[in-house]
């Protein structure tokens, strides 16, 4: 094809596109791009490696895809060089991104002029940022692979670590000290404020509608496995580290009106039959699930903050209404549990400081690319290496309703 076509580029249509296509000897793919996809001129000139690898394209060989980037590339540069030569107008935001306005499902406009290529480990990002419908200004990361097989895993670690956690509290329940031997150890809040009866179930309720909230917004986010992925692999790391604490220390009980005297359940099957007890009930006294000696530390504050920290992240910062409500939950959830005299103040205070911080840290290195790919992230951070080392960047806060519509809908919508 001559050199003098390339400043026409933009204005090729499909069978123009198709001829190119034969000459630089990808004739297999001219069906599927051009026919298929309608592929013309101008459309040429926005493609990306991106598109090529993610739907709806979805190319399976490598070298094919490396070799067409390269001509694509090429013709960009070549299409650019004679529109610059002959019109004195750049074309570089013509090779470099489609330069259109896109707008999310919650109204925010954002500016589709972004790519990340990912090679070898290795991101690259051609462009510049744009604003996520949270507010925050973030790169832009394409299509983000839900990665299904990756989620069925992590819930499957989560139970598993449940699991665990039931059949340890079932052995610091052996353990206990006993009240008149070791009597509850002197705690502010606790000498300060008289236990409340009721309040216990007040914040296993706040648990329980935090949750559903975080139910409905995994149920509406576009990247819901994600979440739900995150949501499994933080809960079940800190519960893990919880079975370590309570296991090699037991601290008497925080008051005189819990009878916990130590127990023994015979023999190894009578424990897992009372762990399975524990786990069938989430551990809630809700279900009728009473433990004791789980003390260090509070599994209830770390399922409070957990939720309230991913519902406030992955929803939109003008939320405020959520925002307050699911921080008001939270704390309330926290008051209620030393009312309870159910735990002591240092056991709520380093469950809410763990929790916290491994939130922050994990989104911190969720969100910073060079992090993911690196040898120290694999080593300390193993389960984070493994489950987000194809999540490109930050998670857009984009939503849809995550069902197709009935057939008398679509008829009446079109």
């Amino acid at each position: 094809m001559p050199a003098s076509r390339y400043v026409d580029v933009e204005s090729w249509s499909t069978k123009q596109v198709a001829g190119w296509l034969r000459d630089q000897g990808f004739r297999e793919y001219v069906d599927l791009l051009c026919s298929k996809h309608r592929l013309d001129g101008a459309s040429l000139l926005c493609l990306t490696e991106t598109d090529l690898r993610c739907p709806p394209l979805e190319l399976k060989v490598l070298g094919d895809i490396k070799r067409l980037m390269l001509a694509v590339r090429r013709l960009q540069r070549q299409h650019s060089a004679l529109t610059h030569s002959g019109s004195e107008v750049s074309a570089l935001s013509l090779i470099h991104t489609g330069g259109t306005d896109r707008v999310v499902s919650n109204g925010v406009a954002e500016r589709g002029s972004i790519d990340h290529q990912r090679c070898n480990g290795s991101v690259t990002t051609v462009g510049g940022e744009h604003n996520y419908s949270n507010g925050k200004r973030k790169h832009y990361c394409g299509r983000l692979d839900p990665e299904y097989w990756k989620t069925a895993l992590s819930t499957l670690y989560a139970m598993l670590v449940c699991g665990v956690t039931s059949f340890v509290m079932v052995l610091v329940h052996e353990r206990v000290p006993d009240m008149r031997t070791y009597p509850p150890l002197p705690d502010i809040f606790l000498d300060s404020v008289p236990r409340i009866p009721w309040a216990f179930a007040m914040a296993e309720a706040c648990a329980v509608v935090l949750g559903s909230i975080l139910m409905l917004v995994l149920l509406m986010h576009k990247h819901r496995s994600i979440l739900f992925r995150r949501l499994c692999n933080l809960t079940g790391t800190v519960f893990l580290l919880r079975c370590v604490t309570m296991f090699v220390t037991s601290l008497s009980v925080p008051g005189h009106h819990l009878q916990c005297s130590g127990k023994i359940y015979g023999d190894v099957w009578t424990k897992v039959q009372r762990a399975l007890e524990i786990w069938s009930g989430f551990g809630m006294s809700l279900t009728g699930v009473h433990t004791c000696g789980d003390y260090m530390f509070s599994g209830h504050t770390v399922v409070l903050t957990m939720l309230n920290f991913f519902v406030t992240e992955y929803t939109p910062r003008n939320w405020n209404f959520i925002h307050t409500m699911s921080w008001v939950l939270n704390l309330f959830g926290i008051f209620f549990i030393l009312a309870a005299h159910e735990h002591y103040s240092i056991d709520v205070f380093i469950a809410f400081y763990i929790t916290t911080r491994l939130f922050l840290y994990y989104h911190t290195l969720a969100n910073t690319q060079a992090y993911q790919h690196s040898r120290r992230a694999r080593v300390w951070f193993p389960l984070f290496s493994f489950f987000e080392c194809n999540v490109t960047g930050p998670v857009p806060n984009e939503y849809g309703w995550p069902f197709s519509k009935p057939a008398f809908m679509r008829m009446l919508l079109g």
